[in-house]
């Protein structure tokens, strides 16, 4: 599947490393990185908006969809540094050298990376349902760790969890398309299909996605934490009401890493841009205007 009306692209971003990537649209640049368990697909209502007036670039991330998926041999092939050094590295190889940044889940870890790394690249960040990496592995403890069992799971050295996941993938990754969504319709059969699809052929890239957010990237946010480096752009977050439920204050949270915060409480599920793409837009186009 396509977002109907964007171009497609294979770039080079890395040694042997492609991304695929959908452009459309004209003016600004603004680029959306998709989170778990998805493809570029999540942002066709909220990408389709937004072309009106801006050059809108929607990658599959390192890993997922049709990019490709380098073997993680050192730990570091998913860190969301090099990650986020793909969508540098992707952006330039299009023509910008700045541009405004949003993601959802996964993306948004990737975003958040880039924000760090590439300050003079990112001029606005967008994240979309997610804590700092740091912070979601500080929130969740007792029962309620419950919740992200997946977590864990993947945290795991390689081997078990990827054979766990690939004896059943359409069940491990199908359970979170369904309890994470407050509308189904959001998600029609042909995207679920899709984004199922998707994750099936992908199950040792995403398990070192995870992996690498309970290691590596753990190491470079708390250098970046005891340095002192902050987002310096203007940033937006967008979440649910996960703080009342796990009892911490997610903006106060955020508010450490980005100073010029925009902090709101969404109603909707986990898969915002699908399932309520207008508050989506209305909140990346107001971020734009700051």
């Amino acid at each position: 599947m396509e977002i109907k009306g964007f171009d497609y692209q294979r770039v080079t971003v890395a040694d042997g490393v492609t991304l695929q990537a959908a452009v459309g649209g004209s003016g600004s640049p603004v680029v959306l990185l998709h989170g778990f368990p998805q493809t570029h697909l999540m942002w066709r209502h909220v990408a389709a908006d937004l072309a009106a007036d801006h050059t809108v670039i929607c990658p599959d991330l390192r890993g997922y969809g049709a990019s490709d998926k380098p073997v993680d041999t050192d730990g570091e092939r998913y860190a969301k540094r090099t990650m986020a050094a793909d969508i540098v590295a992707l952006a330039r190889a299009l023509g910008h050298e700045r541009f405004a940044l949003a993601g959802h889940d996964r993306g948004a870890l990737v975003a958040v990376r880039a924000g760090l790394d590439h300050p003079d690249a990112v001029t606005h960040l967008a994240a979309l349902d997610v804590l700092p990496t740091l912070d979601m592995w500080d929130v969740l403890h007792g029962t309620t760790a419950a919740v992200g069992f997946h977590l864990y799971l993947m945290a795991q050295p390689p081997g078990l969890p990827e054979q766990l996941i690939s004896g059943s993938p359409d069940a491990f990754f199908g359970h979170f398309l369904d309890v994470w969504t407050r509308d189904p319709a959001a998600l029609p059969a042909d995207v679920r299909a899709a984004y199922l699809a998707a994750s099936r052929a992908a199950v040792p890239s995403i398990v070192a996605d995870y992996r690498a957010s309970a290691g590596i990237d753990v190491v470079h946010d708390r250098a970046d934490l005891s340095a002192g480096n902050r987002l310096r752009m203007p940033v937006t977050v967008l979440q649910q009401d996960w703080g009342a439920a796990l009892g911490y204050d997610a903006a106060a949270l955020w508010r450490a890493w980005a100073p010029d915060l925009e902090h709101r409480t969404v109603s909707c599920g986990h898969f915002m841009a699908e399932e309520a793409p207008a508050e989506v837009v209305a909140a990346l186009r107001a971020l734009l205007g700051r």
